[in-house]
């Protein structure tokens, strides 16, 4: 793997993604799949089983970016920087039968600060990467 910054943030974060996601499970137990309460993740995060496969799905898609260039990273990084800063904002509204991922406020800090690292790499370095391949 290159020092590219985009690449490291992916790989680092994917990893640490899907290990969340694979340590949740061992925290709900007997909690539904879309219950809008659920175990508590290091005593401190909201989990259900949807949250989990969530963020196993964003783990792997970051760590394969990740691997495999700048640019895929870059992509992936700023893709879900934004969805983690939409949902970030979003989560503090999102009660009731709303919250199909049992989401508490520890989740949208962890959300929003995630948000920062991949938005603030994914967007303010490597911007000679082109969009597109050159043909």
């Amino acid at each position: 793997m290159s020092s590219s910054p985009n690449r490291i943030v992916a790989t680092v974060f994917g990893a640490v993604y899907l290990l969340v996601g694979l340590l949740g499970f061992a925290v709900t137990g007997g909690v539904g799949f879309i219950s809008n309460e659920g175990g508590l993740l290091l005593g401190i995060f909201e989990v259900n089983p949807l949250h989990n496969i969530a963020h196993l799905l964003i783990g792997a898609a970051l760590l394969v970016a990740g691997l495999a260039n700048a640019r895929a990273a870059k992509g992936v990084n700023t893709t879900v920087g934004a969805v983690y800063l939409l949902l970030g904002i979003v989560g503090f509204f999102l009660t009731g039968p709303a919250n199909i991922l049992a989401l508490n406020v520890p989740d949208h800090f962890l959300h929003l600060a995630s948000a920062v690292v991949l938005l603030g790499v994914g967007l303010g370095t490597e911007r000679n990467i082109p969009r597109t391949a050159a043909v």
